[in-house]
């Protein structure tokens, strides 16, 4: 027999959806959200604000279903967004016409249920930052402590995605419009870390959610959502404020912390790569010592030869400017790291760090007598161990 799902909020159809399959659920959640939507632009060109809330947080409820993959969630997720553009559009002509922004943000508020209630939150927010009623750093603060109220890791990301996306361009960051008053570059830096922190944690705390069987595609699942973490530190490293005397004070030490804390090699990995590629080439340069500190702390589950290749490649692509004398500096605090690690680490993943050394091997030359003999003592060591059958898990201090 067919159920008989009436249209309302998504939390009332949980239970069917999750007998369904993710494409099942998500037409008629798709659906709802044209239709709530519909009432909403409606209500709003009446100028029922109350009506058109409620229609809101109906709309909104559809994101607080389980039955949904996160492909399938995003697709949702964009276009309960989408829609709540023509609300904040609404805000905006309320700020016009005198209406405190203030008086919007407690009114939002009342919505029944957390989810609904924190976008709706977010979409006034991000008007009130506009507005300058009050400091920008005190509402940013406000939304980004309100976003803890969502714990369960796919509904929480994108949360604080929407929180990202209604942010961006309100920081008060160097030379903003909200500067001064609204705070500094350094309020706008540890607004963007501790988003980052805790969307890091919601999606590690992913791959705990549901039954042991399904890890493999929960693994899956949380690979498709690495993009959405790395937003914030895209965003981090575009603040005009973050240069390179900022970065090295104020940022890497406490972003290299919370990617460390993950305690996670598929998060370490990436996020890792990601402050590797988001950031200039001369702040890793500036920062070489305390990287490759952090690197030594890594879960053993991550791969470290395949984040400092990427670190090496982008050193790389450094041009020294008194010809290798800069070279080598860079290269030798990488090459004397390869060798305390592989005193620790049995063979095969030591050789897998030298062996990353190879492409700054080729471009920077030449070496100095220590750095090739390490490079070529463990290349001989490999063929060695390959000629002779021995086992590739015997540690390198036995070679």
């Amino acid at each position: 027999q067919k159920a008989i799902v009436v249209r309302g909020a998504g939390v009332g159809r949980r239970s069917v959806c999750h007998a369904m399959s993710a494409a099942e659920a998500l037409a008629p959640a798709k659906q709802a959200i044209k239709q709530q939507a519909f009432y909403m632009k409606k209500a709003l060109d009446q100028r029922h604000l109350r009506t058109a809330l409620h229609h809101a947080a109906t709309m909104i409820g559809e994101l607080r279903t389980s039955a949904l993959g996160p492909k399938a969630y995003y697709e949702v997720y964009i276009d309960v967004t989408t829609e709540l553009r023509h609300l904040e559009e609404f805000f905006e002509a309320e700020h016009e016409r005198g209406r405190p922004m203030v008086e919007l943000y407690e009114l939002v508020q009342h919505a029944g249920n957390v989810l609904p209630r924190l976008y709706l939150l977010l979409a006034v927010g991000r008007v009130f930052l506009q507005s300058k009623e009050a400091a920008a750093k005190v509402v940013l603060e406000d939304l980004v402590e309100h976003c803890k109220g969502v714990q369960q890791p796919l509904r929480g990301l994108f949360l604080r995605n929407y929180l990202l996306q209604c942010t961006r361009e309100r920081l008060p960051d160097t030379g903003s419009d909200y500067e001064g008053e609204g705070g500094t570059v350094s309020d706008a830096i540890k607004i963007v870390l501790a988003n980052f922190g805790e969307m890091a944690k919601l999606w590690v705390r992913m791959q705990h959610q549901g039954p042991a069987a399904n890890k493999e595609q929960r693994e899956k699942e949380r690979a498709e959502l690495k993009v959405v973490v790395g937003g914030n530190l895209h965003r981090l490293a575009s603040l005009e404020g973050v240069t390179l005397q900022v970065y090295t004070a104020e940022v890497v030490q406490p972003l290299l912390e919370l990617i460390v804390s993950c305690k996670d090699g598929l998060a370490q990995e990436y996020l890792l790569e990601c402050v590797c590629q988001v950031f200039p080439v001369a702040y890793h340069t500036a920062t070489l010592p305390t990287l490759l500190r952090f690197l030594s702390w890594l879960s053993a589950a991550a791969d470290e030869s395949a984040i400092l290749s990427h670190l090496i490649s982008r050193l790389c692509a450094l041009e020294p400017a008194d010809g290798e004398t800069e070279a080598r500096d860079v290269f030798t605090p990488v090459a004397d790291h390869v060798e305390r690690r592989c005193a620790s680490l049995r063979l095969l993943p030591s050789l897998a760090l030298a062996l990353a050394l190879a492409p700054m091997c080729r471009r920077r030359r030449p070496l100095d007598r220590c750095a090739r003999g390490t490079f070529q003592a463990h290349v001989n060591a490999y063929t060695l161990c390959v000629g002779s059958g021995l086992s590739l898990n015997r540690r390198c201090g036995d070679d």
